[in-house]
């Protein structure tokens, strides 16, 4: 009834939303400048801008998941 990649891909599942949970937690908190002038860019975006990117971040998961199941057929192939 259950396959082996059910609950592997339950978890990959739920970090995803996680992440996708946290980004949206964070750009509702994100203050609307009504001004003539956009908001400088915060300090931790300019520092790392790829590490707060959430869609790098969902690549990176469903990536590695991708890979382990790769690497678990080539490994149990031989």
């Amino acid at each position: 009834m259950w396959d082996v990649w059910t609950f592997p891909l339950a978890i990959v599942i739920l970090v995803i939303a996680f992440i996708g949970w946290k980004a949206i937690k964070n750009w509702n908190q994100m203050n609307v400048a009504l001004e003539e002038r956009d908001s400088g860019v915060s300090e931790v975006v300019e520092d790392h801008p790829f590490t707060a990117n959430p869609i790098l971040w969902v690549i990176g998961v469903a990536a590695l998941f991708i890979l382990f199941v790769i690497f678990f057929y080539w490994a149990s192939s031989k």
